[in-house]
């Protein structure tokens, strides 16, 4: 077992967390949901935990009777996806390297870029119309929003800040393609209105809060049924979005090399959602908020930052993290600090051996502003196994 701290005192439900490094502010962004009167058994912080909007990013909340839509986050259905080519690391050599992201750049929209209206997925949009028409007749103010965001057209768009799209290689020089990646403006916009709703309702009943973003919505009420269906829409859609922006991937390493194509292999999992599920003898609403589901058995993804290594594993299904683990690296400081701290010149020296955008706009992804990697997977050995280590070749950042 490596659970390292557990917070009791003077919290209705502990804390159990998998990490020693854990900063003051994460600390009570834990302590404050661990008092609230819905969170079942405990709370689970995992190793990339660091503090977030209202709940800390890389904790697993179970609840029973509310959910709390800022602890799901803006960004539903936030995830990664991997697929084995049949390429081998010999056959892109340096120069393809360069080439391969100037493809990848053309067909994929990157930070707030859209497909044109030739370029729509329309065939695929076609199935997000109906249902998504059902949560607008519950709830017709979100139409006010949508109106500033095309969604068709950010399908298959990659988005900014830490989304990404790499090509790389595992231990025995497979390349694989990866990418991270989740429901975009309309998720955000779905998102953003609950979360709003949440907080008028805390308001109107003066719940007493430690911070404001913990603003629940009570199971059974119609708000909550509404903001259920606008969580499965955003989680579907993000599925999809990172779907299609392994398709435009493929199709950029086929110019290169034409006959690549996938193995079978591919890993698609999120680790911003909410979920039905059983846990502890109990069924119950289970939050990851920069976490992914690691049941025995699960296959999924562990990224690090930019320039470092990433791990495909399985879950070991342990029931003490609610079968979850880490997401990610984790940040270990904002983005301002990074910009603040750092130079062009030491983002090309720590991502040296990726081809990828080495310039300003990226410094705030500078691979020492996230935590290590390697410290990440050592504090996590009771949640998963690693089944593959992923080496960059190639990164494009939104």
């Amino acid at each position: 077992m490596s659970i390292m701290q557990k917070f009791s005192e003077n919290l209705r439900v502990p804390v159990w967390v998998w990490t020693n490094d854990i900063d003051l502010k994460s600390s009570d962004q834990l302590r404050n949901v661990a008092n609230l009167p819905f969170v079942f058994h405990h709370v689970a912080a995992m190793p990339d935990v660091h503090a977030g909007m209202g709940a800390t990013i890389g904790s697993v909340i179970a609840t029973k009777g509310a959910v709390i839509p800022a602890a799901v986050g803006v960004d539903v259905g936030c995830g990664m996806l991997a697929a084995r080519t049949n390429l081998k690391k010999k056959e892109l050599d340096a120069r393809g390297l360069g080439k391969l992201l100037n493809e990848i750049t053309k067909r994929v929209p990157l930070g707030f870029a859209q497909r044109d209206k030739e370029n729509i997925c329309s065939d695929v949009c076609q199935a997000f119309e109906e249902p998504l028409q059902a949560i607008l007749q519950r709830e017709p103010h979100i139409l006010d929003a949508l109106v500033k965001s095309d969604w068709r057209a950010q399908l298959g768009s990659l988005g900014s800040g830490n989304h990404f799209i790499e090509i790389c290689f595992d231990e025995n020089d497979d390349v694989w393609i990866m990418l991270h990646t989740g429901s975009r403006g309309i998720g955000n916009i779905m998102a953003s209105y609950f979360i709003s709703k949440a907080k008028e309702q805390a308001k109107e009943n003066a719940v007493e809060l430690p911070d404001i973003n913990l603003a629940s919505l009570a199971e059974g009420t119609e708000l909550f049924q509404s903001y259920m269906m606008a969580v499965d829409w955003s989680l579907r859609y993000a599925w999809q979005n990172r779907q299609v922006i392994l398709e435009d991937v493929l199709e950029s390493l086929r110019v290169l090399r034409p006959k690549t194509a996938l193995t079978g292999e591919v890993i698609n999992c999120h680790h911003n959602y909410v979920a039905r599920e059983t846990h502890f003898g109990e069924e119950v609403w289970v939050t990851r908020k920069g976490a992914i589901r690691a049941g025995l058995g699960e296959k999924g993804i562990i990224p690090g930052s930019m320039g470092a290594h990433s791990f495909l594993v399985e879950g070991l299904g342990c029931e003490d993290s609610f079968e979850s683990c880490s997401h990610g690296a984790g940040r270990k400081m904002s983005r301002t600090e990074a910009k603040n701290r750092f130079t062009v010149n030491d983002l090309k020296e720590q991502t040296k051996n990726v081809v990828c955008r080495k310039n300003a706009r990226v410094i705030d992804e500078i691979p020492k502003a996230y935590k290590s990697i390697d410290k990440v997977m050592a504090n996590q050995t009771d949640l998963v196994k690693v089944l593959h280590t992923l080496i960059q070749l190639v990164c494009v950042k939104g």
